[in-house]
């Protein structure tokens, strides 16, 4: 895969590569290649979710999700354990005096 990576770098330093880059039609060509990935991508993440619903499977994104909600409930959990601290330490101030 390094071999790939270094054929690339050096094919885009090439000056036949930088000038064709250089020009309008191809940049036009570039940009459509790559939003047609995009929505191939998007298709495919929708049809890949949609079939694991079917099998009842759990997806990264469903992962991501449930990740996201638990650092939520931990971060609802410390907040009431630091009000319950609190509390706790104001009712026993007035015992103390």
């Amino acid at each position: 895969m390094a071999t790939l990576k270094d054929r690339l770098f050096t094919l885009i330093q090439d000056p036949r590569v930088v000038k064709l880059m250089r020009d309008p039609k191809v940049q036009r060509l570039a940009v459509k290649v790559f939003r047609f990935r995009g929505r191939v991508e998007g298709a495919f993440d929708e049809r890949v979710q949609r079939v694991a619903g079917m099998l009842n499977l759990a997806t990264q994104r469903d992962l991501r999700s449930l990740q996201r909600r638990i650092r939520h409930l931990e971060r609802e959990l410390r907040e009431a354990e630091e009000r319950f601290t609190d509390a706790e330490v104001v009712r026993e101030a007035p015992a103390r005096n």
